[in-house]
């Protein structure tokens, strides 16, 4: 039974191996121009020209850590706040680890007319947030792969050594790498579900009054700006439920929001 789940857990790692190795196959050459295009265009301080290069590859399908960063940069400098924190915090979901990323939103958040206080959480939750988003998915799926095989490699050692003393010095390594495989996989996972059900969105319109209904006429909670992001806990029609950093829930129409 062991050897059974062992082989499929193998497998499974077999695969992640072979679709992160060829995965950069799969991106045409137009793609990799428009990216260079890109680069070349906002060296030359043309930011809006290489935002628009890079929206280009994000229309064909594309989606990278980098490239949302590039694009985030690129609206930043042309005093485009919304959009260039949309841009970051896609990257960010993409590499959460990134300091950059961190930093750069930080930076554009200075530069947003809300500044709101987070209701305070609790440190236990903050550490394990802090744990499963120290690395990106793709950090995470190729050291669960990298210290699966040397683990199993290890052990394959262990079997074949012909002294104690080699035996000793194989088994345990195999142990501890076989372990930190698994501890990868799960913080893998335990990311992957935290980004599944997290739905936030960035406020585009200048100025967006919520209500306490999806409705016009029901009464207005509060006003929130562009630039801000939000939790998105509820749609309805044309409506979306938002509920800010500070717990405040309300009402607004979708289309002053764009979803990260």
């Amino acid at each position: 039974m062991q050897l059974k789940v062992t082989y499929k857990i193998a497998r499974i790692l077999f695969f992640l191996l072979c679709f992160w190795q060829l995965s950069p196959v799969f991106a045409n050459d137009d793609s990799e121009q428009l990216f260079a295009r890109g680069n070349n265009l906002f060296a030359k301080s043309r930011y809006k020209e290489a935002a628009d290069t890079w929206l280009k590859i994000v229309q064909a399908g594309h989606r990278s850590a980098s490239l949302y960063y590039n694009l985030g940069n690129a609206f930043y400098r042309t005093g485009d706040i919304p959009s260039a924190l949309l841009y970051y915090e896609k990257a960010h979901k993409l590499d959460p680890g990134d300091e950059d990323i961190i930093f750069n939103i930080q930076v554009a958040n200075l530069r947003t007319t809300d500044k709101m206080e987070a209701v305070p959480e609790f440190f236990i939750f903050r550490w394990w947030r802090g744990f499963i988003l120290l690395f990106s998915l793709n950090t995470l799926a190729v050291l669960s792969i990298i210290f699966f095989i040397l683990g199993c490699s290890s052990l394959i050692f262990y079997l074949f050594a012909g002294s104690v003393s080699l035996k000793k010095a194989t088994f345990f390594p195999g142990v501890f790498l076989l372990l930190f495989a698994f501890t990868t996989l799960f913080m893998a996972n335990r990311q992957a579900h935290y980004f599944s059900l997290q739905r936030e969105a960035i406020i585009f319109s200048g100025s967006v009054t919520a209500k306490s209904e999806p409705d016009d006429v029901s009464k207005a909670v509060f006003v929130i700006h562009s630039g801000s992001k939000v939790d998105i806990t509820g749609k309805e029609g044309d409506w979306m439920k938002i509920r800010l950093p500070n717990g405040n829930s309300g009402w607004i129409r979708s289309s002053a929001a764009r979803e990260i």
